[in-house]
């Protein structure tokens, strides 16, 4: 071999390596850039999820959850508050449970006839209706996930969904009254 000949063989053999390192480096770059998408889709894939409200929005359900305790008798129950449409409207839908003295208070402007249906509410209830002051004007049970609208034989201003029988069991009847917590309106 001349010179020549061994100056281009090395220059041609280093050519071919740095080729071959530059496709290592894109391979790498690219993995690496297919990684980061990966995990920047996971992320805003999650966050789109945490946001859309599936079943029912759980980070903004459960920061603006309000609670307020309910006296009936000498019993108490810790009632969720719902009182905008879009609160009463998805009311107990896709819970699991409800816990043994809990239930969802729904509040409406004025007295009027009520009605309820169990559309996506896995959990069996009890509802009852009370008038502006609180007496109970109907009690009724619920079945889970039935279509069929319950409507309260008299007019109504509050509704109370309880698991069912908690009313029964504790004695509660029409007649008795909700006491509200001061400055409940």
């Amino acid at each position: 071999m001349r010179f020549s000949e061994v100056t281009v063989d090395k220059l041609f053999r280093h050519q071919k390596n740095l080729r071959s390192a530059d496709r290592i480096s894109a391979r790498t770059r690219a993995g690496k850039e297919r990684r980061l998408r990966g995990k920047l889709l996971s992320g805003l894939a999650i966050f789109i999820f945490l946001m859309s409200g599936f079943p029912s929005g759980l980070l903004s359900q459960e920061a603006a959850r309000t609670f307020l305790e309910l006296k009936i008798k000498d019993k108490k129950i810790k009632a969720e508050v719902a009182r905008t449409e879009a609160e009463k409207g998805r009311g107990l839908m896709f819970r699991q449970k409800l816990g043994k003295n809990e239930g969802m208070l729904f509040v409406y402007e004025k007295e009027e006839r009520l009605s309820f249906w169990m559309k996506n509410t896995p959990i069996p209830l009890s509802i009852a209706f009370l008038d502006k002051s609180g007496l109970i004007v109907d009690i009724q049970d619920m079945v889970p996930f039935s279509l069929q609208t319950r409507v309260s034989a008299f007019p109504a201003q509050y509704a109370l969904e309880v698991n069912q029988g908690w009313f029964k069991m504790n004695e509660i009847l029409p007649g008795d009254t909700v006491v509200f917590p001061p400055g409940f309106k």
